[in-house]
């Protein structure tokens, strides 16, 4: 079990729910306030950002590696630096979008992307850290973030057996106690053909922590299933309208979707309940309407019992099914009138 601000997170506890704003706010303070507002309305746990410059995520250079291959169907054709020059969350948003949350019971925290990065948001106080796939091989910004003592959440895209082992020991060595891993598939919208979700309980298994999932599928049925198989933290990207655009938009939930994420993952989460094959209390009201053997005509003392006088009917308060051939052929103890449950005293 994990505590972010209080909110306990764990396989006995509703799953945690972050919608991440991304670069969904399309360059306007305003618009990501009201996506704020809507996230707090869908019943969410809590707002994630992404703390970056173009300049600390790569350089401004227009050579081909530096490119968005043609293959990549969103941000195609896009140099990096140009691209991360349009998408981030100035630094100055931060606050007045943590403020809004505060305001309205939200936990925010971010991703930074640099060791900068976690001396900005140390100045915010944000009570946990969340590392992106594509720097979950970083390891001095992991040990950056370790020191802080935080709880850290890892998304795992792309990130082999032996890449996410050397990012567990360095958060470990360096501070950290609380780890969460992501299940993540790093492409944008991911195929949920690709999501592998039965990694979740391997992943928390080989780890020994919480596991959940960070989705870039289309809906919300990738996420529900992940409840199924463990996942305590669920990730997913919103927006206001998804026709509005921007660089995210296209694998981001609105308002109402992320809603409904939350509704149906709490009740996903409920059904998994414990081991169980006892009739729960609600059900005892229904075993009357299980099947048993019942006197299917008037019978006179001393006649036998044969298949036109029981049968296994609705509902259940006769002898079980299971006793039905054992009685054909024995006698009948007193006389019994039609739809009368077969009782052991009537059998001779």
């Amino acid at each position: 079990m994990i505590k972010i601000n209080n909110r306990k997170i764990g396989t006995d506890y509703p799953p945690y729910i972050i919608a991440d704003l991304s670069a969904n706010h399309n360059q306007s303070l305003d618009r990501a306030l009201e996506i704020v507002e809507k996230s707090h309305e869908a019943g969410i746990d809590a707002l994630k950002l992404q703390t970056y410059t173009a300049s600390c995520m790569t350089l401004n250079v227009k050579k081909p590696n530096f490119k968005i291959s043609n293959k990549t169907k969103l941000w195609k054709g896009e140099y990096l630096y140009s691209l991360y020059k349009k998408a981030p969350i100035p630094w100055e948003w931060h606050k007045p979008i943590m403020q809004k949350c505060k305001k309205l019971g939200l936990t925010c925290f971010s991703t930074p992307f640099s060791e900068k990065g976690v001396d900005f948001l140390e100045n915010l106080d944000v009570p946990c850290y969340k590392v992106a796939s594509f720097e979950n091989i970083h390891i001095p910004l992991l040990k950056k973030i370790a020191k802080t003592k935080k709880p850290v959440i890892i998304s795992t895209g792309m990130a082999n057996v032996t890449e996410l082992g050397e990012a567990i020991q360095t958060l470990r060595e360096n501070g950290c106690r609380d780890v969460i891993l992501l299940k993540c598939t790093s492409t944008y919208p991911a195929d949920e053909s690709e999501s592998n979700l039965r990694t979740i309980p391997h992943m928390k298994d080989l780890f020994s922590c919480e596991v959940g999932l960070s989705d870039h599928t289309l809906g919300i049925g990738v996420p529900l299933a992940s409840v199924a198989l463990g996942a305590t933290v669920i990730e997913k990207h919103i927006t206001l309208r998804r026709k509005d655009g921007g660089f995210d938009s296209t694998f981001s939930l609105e308002p109402k979707e992320m809603k409904s994420l939350v509704i149906e993952s709490r009740r996903a989460w409920k059904a998994l309940g414990k081991i169980s094959y006892e009739s729960t209390k609600k059900e005892q009201a229904s075993l009357q309407f299980k099947r048993s053997i019942y006197i299917a005509k008037d019978m006179r003392k001393g006649e036998q019992f044969t298949k036109k006088s029981l049968k296994v009917i609705r509902p259940g308060f006769g002898l079980a099914p299971k006793y039905y051939e054992h009685v054909l052929g024995k006698k009948i103890s007193r006389n019994v009138s039609k739809g009368t449950p077969l009782k052991w005293e009537y059998v001779n």
